[in-house]
């Protein structure tokens, strides 16, 4: 699973040849939740409401750069790094 940004705790990474739709993974200490991009959902598991707030801030600037790095993945190819949140 490559991590392309990790901030404040929280591990962003998208799997190579995953299914669809695109999404990503965020941990934050033993919670996990997969996040659609286009439409920034949760799809699956939960995190503490403040690491839900600041991914989805981060997702939400990130979004272009999101899609990029999913099709890269699904290209099996590295999805690079994204800058985190400052």
């Amino acid at each position: 699973m490559p991590e392309i940004c990790r901030f404040y705790g929280i591990i962003i990474a998208i799997f190579y040849s995953e299914h669809n739709p695109p999404h990503f993974h965020a941990r934050y200490a033993d919670r996990k939740a997969s996040i659609g991009i286009r439409d920034l959902a949760v799809i699956e598991g939960s995190l503490p409401p403040r690491a839900m707030g600041l991914v989805m801030e981060w997702a939400a600037i990130h979004k272009d750069e999101l899609m990029n790095a999913w099709q890269q993945a699904e290209n099996n190819q590295p999805p690079g790094k994204i800058v985190p949140l400052p």
